[in-house]
């Protein structure tokens, strides 16, 4: 990992933008939707950014970069259609401790900006760390198709829900169960408006919601993009993962990252699953084709569980 992924709060932050043509526009007003202030260095201004500061949106020092100008910035980006510039002030701004980003040269820069798919409040950013953008604007280009467009007001709505669900559920699992089945709610993924929320909120609040614990046994091979999308669904779920010696590591990485993993046998198997059950955990157990026993499908059906195949 190359760089590590992080969402900084830039909000009245001091940043110095060295360049005022389109690359600069650009990122200008990207850091204008994070409320940052913004200083452009430059003795010529795209017309956009002279916009910008005729509504006072920026500030503009009209000089050639000096390394002075570095003073009592939080962040810098090299802008300049000059590569010597550019790593000129990478380097300066580093003797000073500034984090720097010099636009489209990867190695000189202390962060980069992922390509991002903006549903505010959620966020989505995706990156190859430069090493090919095309793919990342395909990935991108797919994430949006994907996405509800009412993303953002399913977002905004939960969001202020928050204080009001602790006084139905007192404890965060019950809280999350709750939340996993409003958001896959018909209702909810069909909604316009906030009201059309707030009817399908009080329903489920009013529904004796089932906080049992459950049984998926999912049926592995080779390739993990056969598992089908009620296996992933159902991984993304459980809360205790359970695997066997040949199960690979790239199924169990699917799993939802928050969940507890444990490797299993035949032998144990049953018994830590039962005690899991009885505590309302949901369990997934994860068993090659070859390797799940018919013994382990059939204590998962009695136990009104659900067994997924690679194929089916």
């Amino acid at each position: 990992m190359d760089f590590f992924p992080i969402f900084l709060k830039i909000k009245n932050k001091q940043i110095l933008v060295v360049g005022g043509g389109e690359v600069a526009c650009r990122k200008v007003d990207l850091l204008l939707k994070a409320h940052a202030n913004i200083t452009v260095v430059s003795p010529i201004l795209h017309p956009h950014l002279q916009m910008l500061l005729e509504q006072q949106l920026i500030t503009h020092i009209d000089q050639p970069y000096q390394s002075s100008q570095l003073s009592g910035a939080d962040q810098v980006w090299a802008t300049t259609d000059s590569a010597e510039l550019n790593h000129q002030i990478y380097h300066d701004a580093n003797a000073l401790k500034i984090w720097t980003n010099v636009v489209d040269d990867p190695k000189f820069c202390d962060f980069i900006t992922p390509s991002m798919v903006d549903r505010s409040p959620i966020h989505i950013a995706i990156s190859s760390g430069g090493a090919s953008p095309v793919l990342v604007r395909y990935l991108r280009e797919r994430l949006e198709t994907y996405l509800p467009q009412n993303l953002s007001l399913v977002a905004t709505f939960s969001g202020k829900q928050r204080q009001r669900i602790k006084q139905h559920f007192t404890t965060i699992d019950e809280r999350r169960k709750f939340w996993e089945q409003f958001f896959r709610l018909t209702a909810v993924e069909n909604a316009h408006t906030n009201e059309e929320l707030e009817i399908a909120f009080q329903q489920l609040l009013a529904e004796k919601n089932d906080c049992s614990g459950n049984i998926y046994l999912i049926e592995t091979g080779h390739d993990p993009e056969l598992l089908s999308l009620k296996a992933l669904r159902l991984m993304q779920q459980s809360e205790y993962v359970l695997y066997h010696d040949d199960v690979a590591d790239v199924f169990i990485d699917l799993c939802r990252r928050d969940a507890d993993r444990e490797r299993c046998d035949h032998k144990n198997i049953q018994a830590l699953t039962e005690n899991l059950v009885q505590q309302g955990v949901r369990v997934c157990i994860l068993a090659t084709k070859d390797n799940h026993r018919p013994g382990i499908k059939k204590y998962c059906t009695s136990h009104n569980g659900i067994f997924v195949p690679i194929f089916g």
